[in-house]
């Protein structure tokens, strides 16, 4: 049985259409993290509370039964990196279970994941039975994905938080079922940048403030840029291609007062507030306070580099808190402050969305796939992904999580606990929108070209806007 737990909440909104209740807390899942100032008394009282939520879940976990399918091998197609990897080696728990077989045909970014997905439906060769997804990738693959509503239970899907499966859904269709992989990014910054006297005093006579945690993404940049020292030292990083330099272009651009699309979704990025969400990525760039490769970089490589300690003030998701602040994957770990995002001229930053499980219409077994997804996002499952940072998609794991961080004392976890709840209260999702992957192909191209130098910020979001303005027509929008 279920332990009951009391429940605090914190509203905030993906979209405009949804308003959630969520909760955000984290605890490494063994009960002996080293994070800074804990005691041995309060990691073993962690420890109890964990495994109490943990066997707790396990006995709900148990209780639902995942089929029998003997003989069936699955072909998926999973998302890869440092913050996703955990959750799969719960796979062989399913097989065990199930009598079935899991193939990993591919584990990449969700880049290369998408890329290879449009070229198997292009070829015709969507056969394989289960893919990661993302709910802004979701709405470019029609036809592709079955509507789970027919294999999974209303009794499961009602375990979900809503507005997560509101997310999930695309015209009525319920494309993928969330994973402990909710996203919003917060500032992660290094401690000891804000402890040394005589550098805030030499910041505040060069730049007439007082050197703190910054609030401003302008003030972030004055603080990049002074604290840099190449090539040992950076302010900052950024992912510099893909949809990721696009959304973090964008988030800035509506943190700027600006809007990606118009209403009649015709460009409208190519603005002023455009060009200076753009300038900011190219005033750092130029000035050397960012690494020189960080236009080839996504996400593995930002978490990497920041763990590195060589990062002062960095961007990031959830799933990357533990990792950061563990002092056996992080050179940062004990020197790690987490604050809400900053603000442009108008709001915060908050780009926002959901990972998630498919299964094709064209895979041979359905309901072993749909088990399958539901076993990866099961309660238990997510209360283990969700040992590392990342955000829950679940209200009763986001209970236990909240639990657990509620009758510990650690102060890292709070930390990150309030800038997260706080940060989500201003998260955003990209246009829910076929063509918004398209987009990006178009205008992250024109970015990278504006941040060497090759292009002007003006001219470069022109040329994108143009070719953006011609794929909205192409696709009948006006």
């Amino acid at each position: 049985m279920l332990i009951t737990l009391q429940k605090t909440s914190v509203d905030f909104y993906l979209k405009p259409s949804f308003i959630f209740k969520r909760n955000w807390s984290f605890y490494r899942s063994s009960g002996v993290a080293k994070m800074g100032g804990e005691t041995v008394k309060s990691v073993l009282f962690n420890s109890l509370v964990a495994c109490t939520a943990l066997v707790a879940v396990s006995e709900s976990a148990a209780a639902q039964d995942y089929g029998s399918f003997p003989g069936v091998t699955i072909d998926a197609k999973l998302i890869g990196g440092q913050q996703y990897e955990a959750l799969y080696g719960r796979i062989a728990d399913w097989e065990a279970l199930t009598g079935a077989k899991v193939n990993i045909l591919s584990k990449k970014s969700h880049f290369e994941i998408d890329r290879e997905i449009k070229s198997d439906m292009a070829a015709g060769t969507t056969d394989w039975c289960v893919g990661s997804n993302h709910s802004s990738f979701a709405p470019q693959y029609e036809g592709l994905y079955t509507d789970l509503n027919a294999l999974v239970s209303p009794d499961i899907v009602a375990e979900f938080v809503p507005g997560n499966i509101g997310a999930a859904t695309v015209g009525g269709e319920l494309l993928m079922l969330p994973r402990a992989q909710f996203d919003v990014s917060v500032l992660y910054y290094l401690k000891s940048n804000y402890t040394d006297p005589e550098k805030a005093a030499e910041f505040k006579a060069e730049y007439g403030y007082d050197l703190a945690v910054p609030e401003t993404w302008e003030q972030v940049k004055d603080q990049a840029i002074f604290f840099a020292d190449p090539p040992n030292f950076y302010g900052t990083q950024y992912a510099g291609k893909d949809e990721g330099v696009v959304g973090r272009f964008y988030e800035m651009l509506i943190a700027e007062g600006g809007q990606y699309l118009n209403d009649d979704y015709s460009p409208a990025f190519n603005s002023e507030e455009g060009v200076r969400a753009l300038q900011w990525f190219v005033d750092l760039y130029q000035a050397n306070a960012v690494p020189a490769g960080t236009t080839s970089y996504v996400w593995d490589d930002l978490g990497q580099g920041f763990a590195s300690g060589t990062i002062a003030l960095n961007l990031d998701w959830p799933g990357w808190a533990g990792f950061f602040n563990d002092p056996e994957s992080s050179k940062a770990a004990g020197n790690v402050g987490v604050a809400v995002q900053p603000m442009g001229s108008a709001k915060r930053t908050g780009w926002a969305g959901l990972h998630g499980f498919s299964v094709t219409n064209d895979c041979a077994n359905k309901e072993a796939a749909a088990s399958f997804v539901m076993y990866l996002t099961s309660e238990e499952s997510q209360l283990a992904e969700s040992s590392g940072g990342s955000l829950p998609t679940r209200t009763a794991v986001w209970n236990a999580n909240l639990e657990t961080a509620a009758n510990g004392d650690d102060a890292f976890r709070a930390e990150a606990l309030a800038a997260f709840a706080e940060g989500a209260k201003h998260s955003f999702a990209v246009p829910p929108i076929p063509e918004w992957g398209e987009t990006t192909n178009i205008v992250f191209p024109e970015l990278q070209a504006a941040i060497v130098g090759d292009k002007t910020a003006q001219q470069a979001l022109d040329d994108a806007a143009a070719e953006v303005d011609e794929l909205m027509q192409d696709a009948g929008y006006y």
